[in-house]
């Protein structure tokens, strides 16, 4: 089994006083952000049994107009689904959609037949159709779902959701909690508030990847934050947008990240920005260094991730912070958060190499791995107990966060660099020209397992391919 160690809090007690666990925010200090909750159908506490219909609905994205947006339970994005770690999800779907669908729940170490891949794991859903979800969450962190059939586009169109997998002993001095799904919409320019289509732009614009015009953090145009003035928060980030790089930016203000795509990492980092690609998530702490009844934008930056994500581009808000009128308040002493992690032994491991290319020039246009789009390739074999050394080298002019199904896997290094702390991840940014080379460890749950990468127009074109994980 992969030894996901347990987290270490020093300097925090893990029995949570009266004191630590009030807070003092405002009532409706996150009331423009705060995410409607699944509802659990089943007594038992320590199983969490829901119903998730996905559908078509009129919302009010923008003022005055009407967009159809295809969502879980009719709300965008998806009902946060709250669980401890260890317990039990069992997921009802319901397909009220025009077309087929199913869920991915993006981060999780579950059974192959729980993964929502269309034609490998299940069946595809179809209209008037239903499928049953059924497995434990055996890790603690931020994660999400969403569809993994006919996926640039059902995604873009707004089907995705949270998924919260708590730890029982982290403490409250974490800091007053925001989840915050990122995400963005394509609209139609001629201002009718209607969704452009999935294909918009054809081949170039699927090269480039689609990124929406109007961006969202849980599913608001620019809303409002009001919280007290030094009250700790802790942003709980999934970047949602099927192509949009994630670069947050408040005037002022540094993050501090403790953790990301599975749970707590080994250190925190200070950070001046955030940066998430699609796919990732980031668990951050913020000392909101701002006077009472004042005012800061928190900013998307646009992100290098290839000819034409920069240049002329500006700066956009996301949400704002408008600080209560009440007195600063200090939270309590913060806790210097940390896990035990080790790192994966690779003396025996398998070396694979991934490229990530792009069809030549003059022939019919795809993506791929190692040249051969994703429904030509031929699965890697690997069998259960088996660690791999992936090499993957990016040779298309674009960034790829390439994400892997079913399994977490440790950075060793980008171009030889290692990364600043060690963490488990599921997803990693590939830079343009850039090698990166990670360490993963198949040892469970046998069956056919995907890798892509996570601009979903380009895992749609074919940058996909496949792990057939065998039992012996």
């Amino acid at each position: 089994m992969l030894a996901l160690c347990p987290l270490l809090l020093l300097g925090a007690c893990s029995a949570q006083t009266a004191e630590s666990q009030r807070t003092t925010q405002p009532a409706d200090w996150d009331a423009e952000l705060r995410l409607p909750e699944a509802v659990d159908e089943d007594p038992d506490p320590h199983v969490f049994e829901t119903t998730l219909i996905a559908k078509v609905v009129n919302l009010e994205l923008v003022p005055g107009k009407l967009t159809a947006v295809w969502t879980y339970n009719g709300v965008l994005p998806g009902p946060l689904i709250r669980v401890r770690q260890g317990d039990r999800l069992r997921v009802h779907l319901k397909n009220e959609l025009p077309e087929a669908t199913t869920i991915h729940w993006h981060g999780i170490r579950l059974p192959n037949a729980m993964d929502g891949v269309p034609g490998d794991t299940q069946p595809a859903v179809e209209p008037g159709g239903s499928f049953d979800y059924d497995f434990v969450l055996p890790d603690a962190g931020t994660f999400w779902y969403h569809p993994h059939a006919d996926s640039a586009a059902q995604v873009g169109y707004g089907l995705y959701g949270p998924l919260l997998v708590d730890d029982p002993s982290e403490p409250a001095e974490l800091g007053d909690e925001l989840v915050l799904v990122l995400s963005d919409m394509l609209l139609d320019p001629r201002g009718s508030g209607q969704q452009q289509p999935a294909d918009a732009g054809g081949d170039l614009e699927t090269l480039f990847g689609r990124e929406g015009d109007t961006l969202l953090v849980n599913g608001k145009l620019n809303p409002t934050l009001r919280p007290r003035a030094g009250r700790r928060q802790r942003w709980r980030l999934i970047n949602a947008a099927k192509t949009r790089y994630y670069q947050l930016a408040l005037q002022g203000q540094s993050f501090t990240r403790i953790g990301g795509d599975d749970g707590l990492s080994a250190a925190p980092q200070e950070l001046d920005r955030v940066v998430l690609t699609p796919g990732q998530r980031a668990d951050v702490m913020l000392e909101l260094a701002m006077p009472s009844a004042s005012t800061l934008p928190v900013r998307w930056v646009p992100y290098d991730r290839g000819y034409g994500s920069v240049e002329y581009r500006s700066e956009e808000t996301l949400f704002t912070l408008q600080t209560s009128a009440l007195a600063a308040e200090s939270s309590p002493a913060r806790p210097v958060v940390s896990r035990e992690l080790a790192a994966v032994d690779i003396t025996q491991a398998t070396a694979q190499r991934i490229e990530l290319t792009q069809s030549p020039a003059g022939t019919p246009f795809s993506l791929g791995i190692n040249g051969v789009p994703g429904a030509e390739a031929q699965p890697i074999q690997v069998s259960v107990g088996d660690t791999q050394l992936w090499t993957v080298h990016n040779n298309v002019p674009w960034a790829h966060p390439f994400h892997v199904h079913g399994f977490f896997f440790q950075v060793l290094d980008v171009n030889g660099v290692p990364p600043p702390v060690l963490e488990w991840r599921d997803t990693v940014d590939v830079p343009v020209d850039a090698t990166v080379r990670l360490a993963i460890q198949f040892n469970e749950r046998p069956g056919m397992w995907m890798f892509h990468c996570h601009i979903l127009d380009h895992a749609d074109a074919g940058m996909m391919g496949m792990v057939h994980l065998h039992a012996h």
